[in-house]
């Protein structure tokens, strides 16, 4: 039997634990909140002040307030807090530091677009499977890859059968094809590299993007070979061969494009793919990009590219709203790729996949392609990154 003060004390100690059990609880409800920011998702049309719940890796919660604790907190305050961007034009696998680099920038998510063809396509699938986030690669309809001299402009390295066949060992990471039709590239072959890169895509029923701008053949030629779910990358590229006529109309052929459900991504780059006066006049017809992506390359960061934040940016100043930006990055692209089926929304269940990104006000220089600055008032930095729930540690 239980003397007076034994009894005391367990009731006391009773007590205590009923009243931290439901504290002791909720501490342990959540891995991860962030807390206070600007929430921005396009896929949920939401644009407030939000805390963020993540739990087992997944979103949990977005509520104005989140009462509970958790093992770890972000405070967001003064930041948007946005779905983890997806950059569906890169070349991170040329190198084992990319993705690293481009996941410490909001990237949670990416292709490599056409680094290698059939003869080496194994090292890009290498990183992509080793990526901390979900990768995938498009292989190059040119079997050597990226050539300075040009790859496909000896068309026998347009190889039919070789790129099959690379794609029927490796479809687990191959998602699609890419053909580059420059001058420079292609040269006069550039319709036929286009058929055959169609060919290949075709028969595994995968998109096909295309490099556009300063083409030999017109380009309404050329895009009559894209079906739906193919993808028209640098779709400011100057004439020769860009998407407007001489009096600043969108071709008929472009405009039919899209109407048969053919995508245009921006793809920055480093050389040829932007002018600002293109793109201006381009902006004035209402025909937006349905998607932004860098070209990134190791280098990024020292050029005109940097990040895609930074990309995501240089449209501000044509009429583009930071949510029409941000779905540019988010819910558009997760529309193109299954692998990103999932991604680019921070709806309940998702994968706890965000971007923190600082929006300065303030004067702020952007390049093209031809070392042509314009001067912008607000620029779009990274923050921090939450992969699966977990932060991802910044340089």
């Amino acid at each position: 039997m239980l003397s007076r003060r034994e009894f005391l004390s367990a009731a006391t100690i009773g007590a205590v634990t009923l009243a931290r059990g439901p504290r002791a609880y909720a501490a342990a409800r959540y891995d991860l909140i962030i807390r206070g920011g600007r929430v921005i998702d396009p896929s949920l049309r939401l644009d407030s002040v939000r805390d963020v719940a993540i739990s087992g890796g997944r979103i949990a919660a977005v509520e104005a307030t989140i009462a509970d604790e958790a093992a770890e907190t972000i405070d967001a305050r003064g930041k948007l807090v946005v779905p983890g961007l997806l950059d569906i034009h890169t070349h991170t696998a040329r190198s084992a530091d990319g993705p690293g680099l481009v996941l410490r920038d909001g990237v949670t998510g990416w292709i490599d677009a056409g680094t290698q063809g059939a003869d080496h396509i194994q090292n890009t699938i290498a990183i992509a499977r080793s990526s901390p986030q979900p990768a995938r690669v498009l292989i190059n309809i040119g079997r050597a890859g990226l050539l300075t001299e040009g790859d496909t402009i000896d068309l026998k390295r347009a190889d039919v059968g070789a790129s099959r066949a690379a794609v029927a060992k490796n479809r687990d990471y191959i998602v699609g094809v890419k053909a580059r039709l420059s001058r420079d590239v292609a040269g006069p072959n550039d319709y036929e590299v286009l058929r055959r890169a169609q060919e290949v895509a075709s028969s595994f029923g995968l998109p096909l993007m295309i490099h556009m701008g300063q083409t030999i053949s017109p380009l309404p030629k050329l895009i009559a070979l894209l079906k739906r779910g193919d993808i028209i990358t640098h779709l400011f590229a100057p004439p020769p061969n860009s998407i407007i006529d001489d009096s600043g109309h969108i071709l008929p052929e472009v405009l039919a494009a899209r109407r048969r459900g053919v995508w245009f991504d921006v793809g920055n780059g480093q050389t040829g793919h932007m002018r600002w006066d293109n793109v201006a006049a381009i902006m004035k017809t209402g025909f937006w990009p349905d998607t932004f992506s860098t070209d990134w390359n190791t280098n990024a960061h020292e050029t005109g590219v940097i990040d895609l934040p930074n990309c995501m940016s240089k449209l501000f100043g044509y009429g583009m709203t930071v949510d029409e930006a941000i779905a540019r990055a988010t819910v558009n692209p997760a529309r193109i790729f299954p692998v990103f089926n999932d991604r680019g929304t921070l709806n309940v269940g998702a994968p706890a996949d965000v971007a923190l990104l600082e929006l300065r006000e303030g004067n702020f220089e952007y390049l093209d392609n031809f070392k042509n600055k314009i001067t912008g008032t607000r620029r779009l930095f990274p923050s921090g990154t939450v992969l699966g729930g977990k932060q991802v540690p910044r340089a």
